[in-house]
């Protein structure tokens, strides 16, 4: 019984983790949207990005113990992106903002820190944590370079404009510290060993949970 309770459990994360996940990130490659804050967007999303795939994926990795697994979750979420775009794409919605799939390779390395210490939680939380941190804002980067062109798309799909309290002061493009990669990177490399630990968190409490 306590098996078939463990699967039924681990099959029901899939679907709600792995949608969640989605459902939070599915926005995060429309910059063009937010042209003007197009790098105060950039950061924000990268690390809300990265703080939904080391939860779920930390989760499913310790869940499972199977090195890997985090490069699987990474797939569904990427999956089930492409579903729900595709969907909006036949509305009319820009389907070409987030076609690429960002997190697989920062998940490859979360299962790499968790393969190479000998499946060890508490590096996976620190050194998965951090190289996810680090890395996804730069994949992000790709993702956004590799989007339609901003202007072509304003014009395209229009929007209102800007109130003057929210219109943004000109940033002082080149300084490294007004870098949105950097800026995403640092902050997420912090957050994301937090998450990191509430993904193996999880795992602690299903098993808890299931065995009550």
């Amino acid at each position: 019984l306590m098996v078939w309770l463990r699967r039924c459990t681990h099959y029901l994360f899939i679907v709600v983790v792995a949608v969640n996940s989605t459902l939070l990130t599915i926005n995060a490659g429309d910059y063009i949207f937010y042209t003007d804050w197009a790098w105060t967007s950039f950061v924000v999303f990268s690390i809300s990005q990265t703080l939904m795939l080391t939860v779920g994926a930390c989760y499913y990795l310790t869940f499972t113990g199977v090195p890997g697994t985090a490069t699987y979750y990474a797939l569904i979420m990427t999956v089930y992106t492409w579903i729900a775009k595709g969907a909006w794409f036949a509305l009319g919605y820009p389907y070409d903002f987030i076609v690429t799939p960002v997190w697989l390779p920062s998940a490859m390395l979360l299962d790499l820190a968790y393969w190479a210490t000998k499946k060890n939680k508490h590096s996976l939380i620190l050194f998965g944590g951090v190289l996810v941190g680090m890395s996804l804002p730069l994949f992000n980067m790709v993702n956004l370079i590799t989007v339609a062109d901003p202007l072509e798309t304003a014009f395209k799909y229009p929007r209102p404009t800007l109130p003057p309290y929210m219109t943004p002061i000109e940033p002082q493009v080149g300084k490294f510290y007004n870098s949105p990669v950097a800026l995403g990177a640092g902050a997420g490399a912090v957050l994301a060993c937090t998450l990191a630990a509430l993904g193996c968190k999880l795992t602690t409490w299903t098993y808890r949970w299931m065995a009550a």
